[in-house]
């Protein structure tokens, strides 16, 4: 059981988690809670997916300025 909740905080860790969410994901691990600790996991996951979308909002800006800049060179 110890192997299988390394395996998981390992990937947790990877995925860039930390603090407080490990440690509430080894506490549902650790109460033996599945439905709570995917539940708990799918929520990590989604602050993950806004993370991403915020940074390809800032590629899509960077994006835009590259446009404009090649449309309309400077003097």
């Amino acid at each position: 059981m110890e192997q299988a909740w390394d395996k998981i905080l390992l990937n947790m860790k990877d995925a860039g988690c930390k603090g407080e969410a490990l440690e509430k994901a080894e506490q549902l691990y650790e109460a033996g809670d599945t439905k709570a600790l995917l539940l708990h996991l799918r929520k990590c996951r989604c602050v993950l997916m806004e993370e991403l979308h915020e940074c390809q909002r800032k590629v899509d800006r960077m994006d835009y300025l590259i446009r404009q800049t090649k449309a309309k060179p400077m003097q």
